[in-house]
């Protein structure tokens, strides 16, 4: 591409030359001041062109950005959001919360027997329950603020901004049922013939010395609780400070 402003400098240049002559008494000469014009009126050109092509790249730039956000805040199999975005966003959430003792609910849960379902039918067919299981979970939550992601593996977290302990514990039955009304068959599944979930869940009053990870350790007990307990089931254990 040509040197856009060395050509600028150069018409400028020609131009102030141009008028000093006149000053200092030179005659007009029409087919130098046309050839200025000209050269002027080709960088204007040049210009626009330039100015197009920047947009479009400022356009397209944009778009890639953003399209790489949403890839590092959503899980590449389930399409729901990853563990990245959501530890990031409980950090967020609980120092909101704590500056007027909001309420906070999380729950960890995870598929029951998975590796035997992905041991029976396949790893394929394992991701594709996976994917049902994301889409039943998202379908369950209402709220704008209230959502759920991928934690690893079979195992998923839901966070739930300003809900008690009871709203929690209805989030967790219906979520129980959406998951078995999926009615994805099982044979390997010691506590129903299709596809369950078990879940953990703790709520408290939001404090300044509160962390999102007391948060998710806490539920995390309350998931080894439903395991120990039988599955296809949740445990609600109350938040302490002293995990």
């Amino acid at each position: 591409m040509e040197d856009l402003f060395g050509i600028e400098q150069n018409v400028l240049d020609e131009a102030v030359k141009y008028a000093a002559e006149l000053k200092n008494g030179a005659a007009f000469e029409p087919s130098k001041f046309e050839t200025i014009v000209k050269e002027y009126g080709r960088l204007l050109k040049q210009l626009r062109r330039v100015t197009k092509i920047s947009d479009r790249t400022t356009v397209t730039l944009n778009t890639s950005k953003h399209d790489l956000l949403d890839k590092v805040h959503y899980d590449a199999l389930t399409g729901i959001y990853n563990r990245r975005f959501m530890e990031d966003s409980l950090k967020r959430i609980v120092r909101s919360l704590s500056r007027h003792g909001g309420t906070l609910s999380v729950m960890m849960m995870d598929i029951d027997y998975f590796k035997k379902y992905n041991d029976t039918y396949g790893h394929s067919e394992g991701d594709t329950c996976l994917k049902a299981v994301a889409e039943a979970l998202a379908g369950c939550l209402s709220r704008a603020d209230d959502f759920v992601a991928r934690y690893g593996g079979e195992e998923f977290t839901v966070i739930l901004p300003d809900t008690d302990q009871s709203g929690a514990r209805v989030m967790a039955n219906k979520i129980l049922r959406c998951v078995r009304a999926l009615e994805i068959p099982h044979e390997k599944n010691e506590a129903a013939s299709c596809v369950t979930i078990s879940i953990g869940v703790t709520t408290s009053e939001v404090a300044h010395a509160h962390q999102g990870v007391d948060y998710i350790k806490r539920a995390d007990e309350a998931l080894y609780q439903s395991k120990q307990r039988g599955r296809n089931r949740y445990t609600y254990v109350d938040f302490r400070e002293e995990i």
